[in-house]
């Protein structure tokens, strides 16, 4: 089993006051269940997917909660947001009561969280194996953070060997790097029993149940077939410019149709949308977005593609790496991306408090002063 950086996080929060809430939001299968039963391994864990327990746990008063679960783990909670409301009402009336709830949909779950436990708890997520993690040998095995995540937390610039072959851990990264590629952060691939076609097929499993639990978790469409032509196209085109007008007109919709299946992408932990730079801030909102699967797996399963990835596909990895190596630190920054009128593009731009970390990023064995020239 794969150890996780949130794993230090949850340890440390849990262990004072007044974190006795503790909200964990992330897509399915990033491991949330996993991570909180082996954190806190004496807490009750109620799984309120089973509808008759769900209707069990929602009516126990306060009361019951505090005798019979004082310290306990909810999972998939948003399936019955009144539950939350219980949660509160425990929390308010009891001082020794711990709890961590589980879910999928950050906005079902969230919007819940921050109108009733505003004030009572702290929020984490949880997306899919990092490298640093994918490294990891065992849960008791702290992640130790990549080149990027010590500049981040140092502001130093971590020394450079001549050659990255004279690491001695070289070809272990190489070939996590190359997994990864291929088959995506997802902690359920990492099973050496399995072989890449397994893996496909595990994938295209997760792409479907998405569309047939995680999506109507979110919101009730009359009819999935939109849907998924804007999510086939969208995994066409991670890593370039969204034109919403477009996108709608070549999946049937209306733009305002096409944004809004976008939003309900992103808000399911599938896809990040980098707004572009600008000075003015209310310019960043209007202008064309840039789009990236978070997962190379996925993205993959939903063309139903297999073999080495293209040029932009390399490109999302890559940012959907450098995404969850910063979300894993809670570092206060923000992603854009950066084009200019003469068309000199950077693909990604982190704007931290106090300046800019700029990435090109190519797919390349030699990278020169040409592939860097727009920094």
């Amino acid at each position: 089993m794969k150890s996780r950086f949130l794993k230090t996080r949850l340890l440390n929060k849990n262990s004072s006051f007044p974190n006795r809430i503790i909200v964990l939001t992330g897509a399915r299968q990033t491991g949330k269940t996993t991570l909180a039963r082996h954190c806190f391994p004496s807490y009750a864990y109620l799984s309120i997917e089973d509808p008759v327990l769900r209707i069990q746990y929602k009516n126990l008063t306060a009361a019951q909660w505090h005798n019979f679960y004082p310290r306990a783990i909810l999972d998939e909670v948003q399936k019955e947001p009144v539950l939350i409301e219980s949660i509160k009402s425990v929390y308010d009336q009891y001082e020794d009561v711990y709890y961590l709830l589980l879910g999928s949909s950050q906005l079902l779950l969230l919007k819940k969280v921050k109108e009733s436990l505003a004030g009572r708890c702290i929020i984490e997520e949880i997306m899919p194996l990092t490298l640093p993690e994918i490294l990891t040998h065992k849960w008791q095995e702290d992640p130790k953070f990549s080149w990027y995540q010590q500049f981040l937390t140092t502001g130093e610039i971590p020394p450079f060997l001549s050659s990255f072959e004279l690491y001695p851990d070289y070809a272990a990264r190489m070939e996590a790097f190359q997994y990864y590629l291929i088959n995506g952060g997802y902690p359920a691939l990492v099973n050496k029993n399995m072989n890449d076609g397994e893996r496909f097929e595990w994938l295209k499993d997760y792409v479907r149940t998405y569309l047939e639990r995680d999506l109507r978790d979110l919101v009730e469409l009359r009819s999935l077939e939109p849907f998924v032509r804007i999510q086939k196209i969208t995994a066409l085109l991670t890593g370039q410019l969204i034109n919403y007008s477009q996108l709608g007109k070549e999946a049937g919709v209306t733009s305002k149709t096409a944004q809004r299946f976008l939003q309900y992408l992103e808000i399911s932990y599938q896809t990040i949308l980098l707004q572009p730079w600008t000075r003015n801030k209310i310019k960043r909102l209007i202008k064309t977005p840039k789009l990236h699967y978070l997962d190379p797996g996925v993205q993959r399963a939903i063309l139903q593609k297999r073999g080495d990835p293209d040029g932009n596909e390399y490109e999302s990895t890559v940012v959907g790496e450098i995404y969850k190596q910063t979300k894993v630190l809670h570092f206060n920054g923000s992603f854009y991306h950066l084009r200019t009128h003469d068309g000199a593009e950077t693909d990604l731009l982190l704007e931290k408090e106090n300046g800019f970390l700029a990435f090109e990023i190519k797919m390349t064995e030699h990278a020169g002063k040409k592939e860097a020239r727009h920094l």
